[in-house]
């Protein structure tokens, strides 16, 4: 039995980034994706319970909402940007409202929509906390490999026609 990774980073050291696999480059770079986010998230997680008292998917929350200084948003679009079930997302909702993090309003003209938004409280919490957040991620970023960012560049095209000439060539 192998030893675990001594560092979260080591994850993105995965099978599916060697060369000469089964793996076309796009989904050995989603791959390798995946496990640098998985490591991120692992790293952010207890800092999120330490300075904002979050679970990371209620930080997802609180971060869609403090990228919209104009108001909140309607529950079934944060659904649909972070690909939750609405059942699920409010749980988180009602967590972070009774935190006093965020509010709840119905949306006018609508009886079924609710639109949720940061509270004073949260986008004050938010402020003071995001750069020990944005630390966090950073190094986590920074311990990705050269070639692990050469592997996730296949995720990146760099000419839409190319991608586009690719696909019919299979």
């Amino acid at each position: 039995m192998a030893a675990p990774p001594e560092h979260p980073a080591d994850l993105t050291r995965c099978a599916a980034a060697r060369e000469g696999g089964l793996l076309p480059a796009e989904l050995r770079g989603w791959m390798v994706l995946l496990a640098a986010t998985g490591a991120i998230e692992q790293r952010l997680g207890p800092v999120l319970k330490d300075t904002l008292g979050v679970s990371h998917d209620e930080f997802l929350v609180l971060c869609l909402l403090a990228d919209r200084p104009d108001g909140g948003l309607r529950m079934t679009r944060i659904a649909e940007l972070l690909g939750r079930p609405k059942t699920r997302l409010t749980y988180q909702i009602a967590c972070l409202s009774h935190a006093g993090l965020v509010t709840r309003r119905s949306v006018c003209g609508d009886k079924r929509g609710v639109e949720v938004a940061l509270t004073d409280k949260g986008r004050r919490l938010f402020t003071e906390t995001s750069p020990a957040l944005a630390d966090t991620v950073a190094s986590g970023l920074a311990d990705i490999g050269p070639e692990e960012r050469e592997t996730m560049c296949a995720l990146l095209p760099e000419e839409p026609e190319k991608v586009d000439a690719d696909r019919e060539k299979r």
